[in-house]
């Protein structure tokens, strides 16, 4: 594999990783009972963005390295 191939390799299963592991430990506002006014009752409570980006980019390597 030439090294365009595996970066193109290890985006998709970047993305695909952080697609399923978005939704892990997501608390709703009204799971927390606040709901912020003007905001749905599903928007999330609060917003681990860079834990879950980490998380993601562990499970990649580990993928694309296997």
């Amino acid at each position: 594999m030439n090294l365009t191939g595996g970066i193109v390799l290890f985006v998709t299963i970047w993305f695909m990783a952080f697609l399923t592991i978005l939704p892990i430990g997501h608390k709703s506002q009204s799971d927390a009972g606040h709901v912020v006014p003007g905001t749905p009752a599903s928007a999330p409570a609060e917003l681990n963005m860079r834990r879950k980006v980490v998380i993601t980019t562990l499970v990649a390597v580990l993928v694309w390295g296997i």
